[in-house]
Parts: structure tokens; sequence; C-alpha cells
């Protein structure tokens, strides 16, 4: 079994859409673990505020049968693929880690690039994974956080039951 992380990210319909996809991940992979849900401004473009938060579980699933069940769910969601990278969104759902597993083929990057970018990602990567390497930095991820701190000032915790 190997132990993965998605991170989740809405900011269309915000609550309504991280629960579907909560709820859907449920259905592919429980039990999971949830971090808690942050609200970031959009990046890249100008929009409505982000929230985002990561989850985790363990499968025996491929790292590609993994990706398509994301994609799979971001499109029963509702995600609109014809829209530039950076532009709002129903719903995002990106393959964070894989165990240990270095891995860049095509769409599929593990561990994804975006971790060690964005505060919306690493920040709550570090709530459900602090302790764990990450396997090019060898750092935790909450050292990895720790040292992200001055963009710490854009992440807000928020209450949201899921």
């Amino acid at each position: 079994m190997a132990l993965v992380s998605v991170s989740i990210g809405s900011n269309i319909n915000r609550e309504f859409n991280i629960r579907r996809a909560v709820q859907a991940l449920h259905e592919y992979y429980d039990p999971i673990a949830i971090s808690p849900v942050y609200e970031t401004a959009a990046v890249g473009f100008e929009g409505e505020d982000f929230l985002n938060l990561a989850v985790s579980f363990e499968s025996d699933q491929s790292v590609e049968a993994i990706a398509a069940s994301l994609k799979a769910i971001e499109d029963r969601i509702g995600r609109d693929r014809s829209q530039p990278k950076f532009s709002a969104r129903t719903i995002d759902l990106d393959l964070l880690t894989y165990d240990d597993q270095v891995l860049d083929e095509g769409d599929i990057q593990i561990p994804r690039h975006e971790i060690l970018k964005n505060a919306f990602v690493l920040k709550p990567l570090s709530d459900i994974h602090g302790d764990r390497l990450h396997p090019l930095e060898h750092k935790t991820y909450r050292q990895l956080w720790l040292e992200m701190k001055p963009d710490a000032a854009r992440i807000k915790r928020i209450t949201l039951d899921l």
C-alpha cells in the first residue's frame, strides 16, 4: 500500500464543491485523513479567493490509476478543462505525493512541484504529513513550511465541516 496525498482547491461555489470532492474521495479511497481548510487569494489571475486543503489515504493503485480517478472526480464535479491554467475553477485535485516516489512523466509529477512553490499546497500537506520527508529536498514538510513562513500571511485557516 502506498501513502498518497492530494491537494484540493476551489473558487467557484467553494464549500459545495470541496464537500463534493471529499465525499467522492471517500467513495474511492476510504478512509482518508483531511487537513484543515485554508482560504487564499487566487494565484496567477484576478478572481475569487480559493479554499484549499490536502487529503491523504493509502492505496494499492498505481500512480496513473489514482491520477485517472482524480480526473474523473473533477469531471463529475464539473471541471471545465477548456479554461486557461490560471483561471477560476469548480474543483482542482492534484496528486502531490505517492509514498517517497519521484516521477516526472507527462502530466504526472511526483512530488508535485507546487508543494515547494505555494503556501496553499505546502501548509495543508505539512498539517497531515509534517514529519514525512520530501523525497528530493530531504527535509520534512514541516521544515519546508517553516522556511516558507514569509508567504504565510496570504493563507488563512477557516472552519468548514467536512
